[in-house]
């Protein structure tokens, strides 16, 4: 099918769709190169709507960097959403990008971003509306070559049936690697699909699934994960790059409105804080920072091209970036007289300064201001390693209710291990004393937010051994909640994500989240190569954006266990012993499992870690990557400290001076 085929189908098709600037492609600053021209073709999928996928800034970086080489073109496909699905389908019109129109199908590689795992379902109507075979054995030659990367690929054997090969870790130069063996493969067209499979395990962080096999005990649990070719390593270790790449600045400006509408700046990657349930705070150490004035500069170049009136300073742990200060002084500067909203997400109570909240607050709309204690008694922060005083989290609302702001929201998460019905109703009283602290600044103008997740332990993390809390777990600490944070009125609301209107003395808002969707993500993100099936079954059955409340179905998921012969208790709810095989050991996130098990060996002590910063524990990413930092110009990985604190150590050398 052509392009012009396809544009004449669309020209018929979107009067009919919910927002139709979606699906036409032709937004300020889209790369379209010449299809004819360019011999390597790649299509860069995110399997949600539009709306979502266009902020994503991994999604970015790699379309800044592949539509970069001469030889290769890099386009954006999205998950249409249900209307323009069923619309495509009864025009018979496959997926296509929205460059140049082209059918996904005749990419060489299709790149899929799997950040979360409710994205999973979405994987499969996306390769399905594209025409591609949903398992990857089930693909020939002329199919384009599925890969995958994200956080969520830290353990990507729920997954493995339907991707050639996944990306573990960083994607900045691999993907160039990956395409480049793509092309060489391509140029033999005699060489069968399992050449290309050998080919890319040989590339370092690429982990293909086709060439390991999977035994399972009498405990069924995968006992032995084996090669299936000598090409293939064992674990399959991390890819990271040792310096960030000059940031994005040619952001494609959309057509509508997105999640986040603004330009986003990675001003540091990794964290050294060591958070017992942070997914995100393991897997992408060590930590690198970007320069104030790389980052300035490339900003202004970014709204310069894009007219943007919001920048996003983005990393894990903003506030401990080194020169954060300085780099909120600099940019309100360069910038204001642009009245440019800076938005920091991510600010630590602990490490908040008054020097920065009052930097931030000439280039703030000052809607509300977000802090999360994420537990609410200072032991269960000592449990998971987020070590925070309660006078210190009142204090830092105290200053933020006098700078302006009248409404502070406070996410916190039920279901840490250890936790007691009165850690959870310390929730409602630390709301409670932070709104106090409001109401004695700004009177009845005072509002506090309060966000209620659940706990899901995560692979590569001290709590991976934990179980999960049912379903009866939650409900009972959701309802205490609501009975103390909103008296009458609150009680027995919240199906699926509730929203709770003040009660019990007005002033709190409460939001929760659905068991259920709890549930989904805890089976996905511990499962084992098993849970393939489970998957494909749960998506026949019509389960379709996950993510969404309106279409999230439980029930299909429950039928497609059964249908499996699995129990999803089995991944949810089981404690595992620290000695037993985890589906993702033969993944290596350079942090060893033996620091891990004596952290949660810790937290069962109520022991805290101080900052990487402050000292080295020998996670293991110092010396699993000690030749890369030795080849790194400088001190860009860890700051200063924590480089001394590893030479100490014996951990890596001393960097030698700067020429």
């Amino acid at each position: 099918m052509t392009p012009e085929v396809i544009s004449q189908k669309l020209d018929r098709i979107l009067p009919r769709v919910e927002k139709p600037g979606r699906y036409t492609g032709g937004e300020l600053n889209e790369v379209v190169k010449d299809w004819q021209q360019v011999p390597l073709r790649v299509a860069l999928g995110f399997p949600d709507i539009y709306d979502l996928g266009m902020p994503n800034l991994g999604l970015a970086i790699l379309y800044d960097i592949i539509n970069k080489q001469p030889d290769m073109l890099a386009e954006r496909v999205y998950l249409p959403w249900t209307d323009m699905q069923e619309a495509m389908r009864e025009a018979e019109l496959p997926l296509y990008s929205l460059e140049s129109k082209h059918l996904v199908r005749d990419f060489d590689v299709l790149g899929l971003s799997l950040p979360y795992e409710s994205v999973y379902s979405n994987t499969l109507s996306l390769l399905d509306l594209a025409g591609i075979p949903l398992l990857t054995a089930e693909r020939g030659r002329d199919e384009a070559v599925v890969i995958g990367g994200g956080h969520a690929t830290f353990n990507p054997e729920p997954m493995a049936d339907f991707f050639d090969a996944f990306v573990i870790g960083e994607g900045e130069e691999v993907i160039v690697e990956i395409t480049r063996a793509v092309a060489h493969w391509k140029a033999n067209p005699d060489a069968p699909r399992a050449q290309l499979h050998r080919a890319l395990s040989q590339i370092w962080g690429v982990y293909v699934p086709s060439l390991y096999e999977v035994r399972y005990d009498e405990r069924d649990l995968p006992a032995e994960v084996s090669a299936l070719a000598d090409e293939a390593p064992l674990p399959v270790q991390k890819r990271i790059v040792r310096k960030l790449p000059p940031p994005v600045t040619d952001f494609i400006v959309p057509y509508l409105g997105v999640v986040h509408n603004r330009a986003a700046i990675e001003i540091m990657r990794g964290c050294t804080r060591g958070c017992r349930f942070c997914h995100a705070g393991m897997i992408t150490r060590p930590v690198r920072e970007r320069t104030v004035d790389e980052i300035v500069d490339a900003l202004e170049v970014a709204l310069d091209k894009t007219g943007f009136d919001e920048a996003g300073l983005l990393s894990l742990s903003s506030s401990d970036y080194d020169e954060v200060l300085p780099l909120v002084k600099k940019v309100a500067e360069r910038f204001g007289e642009r009245r440019l909203n800076i938005s920091l997400p991510s600010l630590r109570i602990e490490s908040f300064s008054v020097d920065l909240m009052d930097a931030l607050m000439g280039n703030s709309r000052r809607s509300g201001f977000t802090l999360a204690p994420e537990a609410a008694s200072e032991r269960m922060r000592e449990i998971i390693n987020k070590p925070v005083s309660t006078e210190n989290v009142l204090t830092t609302a105290r200053e933020v209710f006098k700078r302006g702001w009248h409404t502070i929201k406070l996410y916190f998460m039920i279901g840490h291990p250890s936790e007691t019905l009165d850690d959870v109703l310390e929730i409602c009283n630390l709301a409670r004393a932070v709104l106090a602290e409001g109401r004695a600044v700004l009177g009845r103008r005072a509002k506090v937010h309060v966000g209620v997740s659940t706990f899901v332990p995560k692979p590569h993390t001290p709590f991976q051994w934990v179980p999960c809390d049912s379903i009866e777990q939650i409900r009972k600490k959701q309802q205490l909640l609501r009975d103390n944070l909103l008296g009458p009125r609150g009680a027995g609301k919240g199906k699926g994500k509730g929203k709770g209107k003040p009660g019990g003395g007005g002033g709190i808002k409460l939001n929760w989240n659905n068991p259920h969707e709890t549930m989904l993500e805890a089976w996905l993100t511990r499962g084992d190569r098993r849970l393939g099936k489970v998957i494909l079954e749960a998506w026949r059955r019509g389960v379709r954006f996950d993510a969404w409340h309106e279409h999230f179905r439980f029930d299909l998921w429950l039928e497609a266990f059964e249908a499996c012969g699995l129990d999803y208790t089995f991944y949810t709810h089981r404690e595992r012993d620290v000695d037993e095989p985890l589906p993702w050991d033969h993944i290596d996130c350079a942090v060893n499992k033996s620091f891990l098990a004596e952290d949660y060996r810790w937290s069962l002590e109520g022991r805290t870690r101080v900052d990487c910063r402050d000292k080295c524990f020998a996670c293991g990413i110092l010396p699993k990557f000690k030749e890369i930092r030795r080849q790194t110009p400088g001190d860009v990985w860890e700051c200063p400290e924590v480089g001394r604190a590893a030479v100490k150590a014996g951990l890596v050398d001393a960097p030698a001076p700067p020429a």
